[in-house]
């Protein structure tokens, strides 16, 4: 009796340290499940620091990156959150609420005996059978422009349509788009500057051909300037003090102080007779420009710009083709930057300086309008998917449907794969085919449909050959994707298929949680 009670106690402990592992990650699914889809909610986060920051989201990476989690098989799915986002920019959520549905699913075959390693190798059977199936399925117009470009419209729109930016979709995927494709195929969007603005509406939002330095020109300063050779800095312009910690100068009059200050003042006229000599008419600094400089530079007729933030000011110099200098005691090894025009615009209340026709062609601005702040950091992040997605699709240009269509056909094919196997992988593989199906069942959830009733439907609009049917949360019911126009990256989809599958598998590989002791400090001499 007291050998069974042992047995007992040990298949508790062993079946709780899973039980914590799967628990704390289904948690982290559950909590972003309902920013699924075009009708997915929005989540407040609020800061516990000072300041009590808000942020309004309902991008998954973002949610996820704002926790404080102790967890650590949540940490997994937090982490591959961020690589999706670093990898491909969407799909956030979806990879999160697969992973947990995997880990669902894997729960109930832990229970009825069946081994973490069989679960495993069903998984990536079924992982593999998935991504071949939307593999055949893939759409690729890379060869006629006019439909690759409403292929990028189509997916651009589908990305929005869960976001905040839903409303006017069309508008502000007509920028993405335009904005991508005259990235020439790169996927750097470093080039693509978003400016946020508060005052407007999102529909007064615009794409600006060049770069927008959100800085004041200064008084007595050209407005405009035509062919611009641009100095971008990175240098103190105060007055050249002695700058030694502790230092004391001690004079025996007031001239000598006069003195000194001259001295100073030369030194600085001649840092800025360098600084002309460089043959430029518009100098940029990241930190301040004094009075007396600023002078200097109004009289020689340059365009001086001081406290240029340093994301402005390294995407100023990428932009124009110029280099970040600091030393200008060698003119010719300074690369200086170029543009035709330079000029001041009003947006809003702000006065703005506009760089056209700047060396990199790509290069653009979207500057963004909104209500408040909050609406505009949402805006960014949504227009940042966007953008990261359609750059991905230029380099990989097979496109896939979208609105639950990609995970019928996969689940289908898995489905099928599942009966053809013999032994246990075939209850893993049947259980990855039922967590493919979730996707499409939260979607419905969320938009307050009947889930069950539109699955049962779609699964038998499935079983018809070449089917385009997904689900419609607009008109409630099923939709055609093809002629709605919904459509995803491939590169995405498979992204989030085969994120899931490791994470899941990661976190089934655990049979122990351990709390390590904190490495101890060494005694130092």
């Amino acid at each position: 009796v007291q050998r069974l009670c042992l047995c007992g106690v040990l298949i508790h402990l062993i079946s709780s340290s899973w039980q914590a592992s799967f628990v704390g990650a289904m948690a982290i699914a559950d909590l972003v499940k309902t920013t699924l889809g075009p009708k997915g909610m929005d989540k407040i986060l609020q800061s516990t620091g000072r300041g009590r920051s808000v942020t309004v989201t309902n991008d998954g990476a973002t949610i996820l990156k704002s926790l404080h989690i102790d967890n650590p098989a949540a940490k997994v799915l937090v982490d591959i959150s961020k690589v999706q986002d670093d990898e491909v920019g969407d799909g956030t959520t979806s990879v999160v609420v697969l992973a947990g549905e995997l880990l669902r699913e894997a729960e109930k075959l832990v229970n009825m005996k069946i081994h973490p390693m069989t679960i495993i190798a069903g998984y990536r059977m079924a992982a593999e059978c998935a991504r071949n199936a939307l593999l055949k399925r893939t759409m690729d117009n890379k060869d006629n422009t006019d439909k690759f470009r409403s292929d990028l419209m189509n997916i651009a729109m589908t990305t929005l349509s869960s976001k905040i930016l839903s409303q006017d979709k069309e508008y502000f995927a007509e920028l993405a788009v335009d904005a991508v494709l005259r990235l020439k195929g790169s996927t750097n969007l470093e080039s693509i500057q978003i400016l946020k603005k508060p005052g407007g509406s999102l529909k007064d939002s615009f794409l600006d051909e060049g770069f927008i330095l959100d800085k004041k020109i200064g008084l007595g300063q050209p407005k405009r300037i035509e062919n611009a050779n641009i100095l971008v800095a990175n240098t103190a312009m105060d007055t050249d003090k002695v700058k030694i910690y502790g230092a004391r100068v001690r004079v025996d009059s007031m001239a000598k102080v006069a003195d000194i200050e001259a001295a100073e003042k030369q030194k600085m006229r001649e840092k800025v007779q360098k600084i002309i000599g460089h043959g430029i008419n518009c100098f940029v600094n990241r930190q301040l420009i004094y009075n007396f400089p600023e002078e200097l530079f109004a009289d020689a007729g340059i365009l001086a710009v001081e406290h240029a933030d340093f994301e402005g000011i390294e995407r100023l110099a990428l932009v124009t083709g110029g280099d970040i200098a600091s030393t200008f005691d060698n003119p010719e090894s300074v690369k200086l930057g170029h543009c035709k025009l330079i000029e001041e615009i009003m947006i809003g209340e702000d006065r703005l300086i506009h760089f056209s026709g700047v060396a990199m062609g790509q290069a653009c601005t979207i500057v963004l309008r909104g209500a408040s702040e909050h609406v505009l950091d949402e805006a960014e992040r949504s227009l940042h998917d966007a953008l990261c997605v359609l750059s991905q699709t230029v380099t990989d240009t097979r496109v896939i449907y979208g609105g639950g269509w990609p995970e019928m056909v996969m689940s289908k094919e898995v489905d099928e794969l599942a009966r053809k196997t013999p032994g246990k992988k075939s209850h893993a593989i049947d259980a990855f085919s039922r967590a493919l199906q979730a996707i499409p069942t939260i979607i419905a959830d969320n938009a307050g449909l009947d889930s069950a009733e539109l699955i049962s439907q779609l699964r038998a609009e499935h079983h018809k050959v070449n089917s385009t049917a997904g689900i419609d949360v607009i008109s409630g019911g099923l939709g055609d994707m093809q002629k709605r126009g919904i459509c995803e990256a491939f590169k995405v989809k498979q992204a989030i298929v085969l994120s899931a599958t490791e994470a899941a598998e990661m976190i089934l590989r655990v049979d122990e949680i351990i709390t390590c002791a904190p490495r101890r400090r060494e005694d130092r001499m």
